[in-house]
C-alpha cells in the first residue's frame, strides 16, 4: 500500500473511529481560542483549560490583554510553562490586534500568522476551529509523529509535513484530519507506548507491532 492508498483509507476510517473529534481547548470566541492556543505550546490542553477560565474573566477583550501588566499576566498563566515568553507574546499580540485590526482577530492566514507569537500552526488552529476555514493542516507533535509512523511523510519539519499532507487529503478534511490524528495520538498511539494490538489502523500502519 502506497501513501496515497493509505491516505484514502484513513479518509474513510478516521471519521468513523473518531466521529466526535474536536479541538479540546475550551473557548467561546476567536480571541479566546487564539490565546489558549498560544498557551498550549509545550503544555497540555488539559492544563491550559484549567488556567483559561480565570484569564478569560480578567481579560475579555484585546484591550485588556494589551493593558495587563507583564507581572500580573505571568501570575495568571504560570502553570502553563514558559510563562514569561507567553505573557510577552500574548500582550504583544493583543497590541497588534488593536493597532492593525481594531481589536478583532483577523480571519486570514496571512494576517494571523503576522501577529507576534502566532505562527502558521496557531493560525491554522484558529482559522479551522473559530472560523471554519480550511487554510492548512495543523501539525502538532501528535500529527507530526503519526504522519511519519503511518508513512504519509518522511519529513520532520512541520511545514514540509503539512505540504505532504495537503497533497494527500481533500481541503474539506484538513481541520478534521488534525483532530482525528490528535485524538488517535492521545487515546491509542502515544509516543512512549503505542497500543498496536488494539489499534484500529494496525493493518495499514507500516510500524505496527502486531
Amino acid at each position: 500500500m502506497n501513501k496515497r492508498e493509505r491516505a484514502a483509507e484513513l479518509l474513510k476510517r478516521l471519521p468513523a473511529i473518531y466521529p466526535n473529534a474536536h479541538c479540546e481547548l475550551v473557548y467561546s470566541n476567536p480571541l479566546e481560542l487564539l490565546v489558549a492556543t498560544i498557551l498550549s505550546a509545550q503544555c497540555t490542553d488539559k492544563r491550559v483549560n484549567l488556567v483559561t477560565p480565570g484569564l478569560f474573566r480578567r481579560c475579555p477583550t484585546a484591550a485588556d490583554y494589551a493593558a495587563i501588566s507583564q507581572e500580573e499576566m505571568e501570575g495568571l498563566i504560570r502553570s502553563t510553562g514558559f510563562y514569561r515568553n507567553k505573557s510577552k507574546n500574548i500582550r504583544a499580540m493583543a497590541t497588534a490586534l488593536l493597532e492593525r485590526h481594531g481589536g478583532e482577530v483577523p480571519s486570514t492566514l496571512e494576517s494571523l500568522a503576522a501577529l507576534p507569537g502566532v505562527g502558521r500552526k496557531t493560525a491554522n488552529v484558529v482559522l479551522g476551529n473559530a472560523f471554519s476555514k480550511n487554510e492548512g493542516i495543523v501539525v502538532d507533535t501528535h500529527v507530526s509523529r503519526l504522519s511519519q509512523r503511518l508513512g504519509l511523510t518522511k519529513f520532520t519539519d512541520p511545514i514540509r509535513i503539512e505540504q505532504d499532507l495537503i497533497k494527500l487529503f481533500p481541503r474539506s478534511f484538513w481541520t478534521d484530519f488534525s483532530h482525528c490524528l490528535i485524538f488517535h495520538g492521545r487515546r491509542r498511539c502515544p509516543a512512549r507506548k503505542p497500543d498496536c494490538a488494539q489499534c484500529e489502523l494496525n493493518d495499514i500502519c507500516p510500524l505496527a507491532k502486531v
